[in-house]
């Protein structure tokens, strides 16, 4: 991982205001805290691995998925500049292997900070707010996501997913089978399905939305 060598504490503190509060201070550890710059696609930490420390993002992307057993891999948040890793915070507070993996979506741009580091910033009250608060943010999100897996059928979460993205996108089969949790066959049969509708065209790595009210109306059905 290359290295900047300008400690960004106006930034750090600007994304994450609660830091400014924490012992030992940010302005002590400029010498020693190392910001890291990666491209995407970059692995940040592995599903069973031990942490290695918490990422505060300060530019870019980080995508935190499953696997499952089959190789396929469910998508379960994303870290953006100012927000918090769950699955790293929960690892370090019990000292358990990380529950996920984590990889950067776009050129990305963070501090990592070690595990005995957090864990004398965690006695900061207002730092300590933030990760409790990130905690009830993320499971609510979560409990969306296992709904929409349990409960909506896949030719709606498909619908969904497409929506939203532009008259063209430039997506393969496999790329959304990964987002939706599923195999590549299920999107491409549900996919043909929809061309045959005259809801969508396909070509090569590419799907033209033609009729976006009909994708709407799958997607709202499951209210009805």
């Amino acid at each position: 991982m290359a290295t900047t060598p300008v400690f960004p504490t106006e930034q750090v503190l600007a994304l994450y205001p609660s830091l400014a509060q924490v012992q030992p201070a940010l302005a002590e550890l400029s010498s020693t805290l190392v910001p890291y710059q990666v491209p995407a696609e970059t692995v940040l930490f592995g599903e069973n691995a031990a942490c290695q420390g918490f990422p505060l993002v300060l530019e870019g992307e980080i995508k935190v998925s499953r696997n499952s057993g089959d190789g396929r891999s469910l998508e379960l948040y994303r870290v953006v500049p100012g927000e918090l890793c769950l699955v790293s915070s929960a690892s370090l507070f019990r000292a358990q292997p990380l529950s996920a993996f984590g990889i950067t979506t776009k050129p990305s741009h963070f501090l990592l900070i070690k595990p005995d580091l957090f864990k004398r910033w965690i006695e900061t009250p207002a730092f300590r707010n933030d990760v409790l608060g990130l905690f009830a943010e993320r499971m609510a999100d979560l409990t969306g996501l296992i709904d929409a897996v349990a409960f909506h059928k896949l030719d709606r979460r498909l619908a969904a997913a497409l929506l939203g993205r532009g008259q063209q996108l430039n997506i393969t089969h496999q790329a959304l089978a990964d987002e939706l949790g599923t195999v590549r066959e299920m999107v491409t049969r549900l996919l043909r399905r929809f061309e045959g509708e005259g809801w969508v065209a396909l070509g090569r790595e590419q799907i033209k939305i033609v009729n976006s009210a009909a994708l709407r109306a799958l997607v709202s059905s499951h209210l009805n």
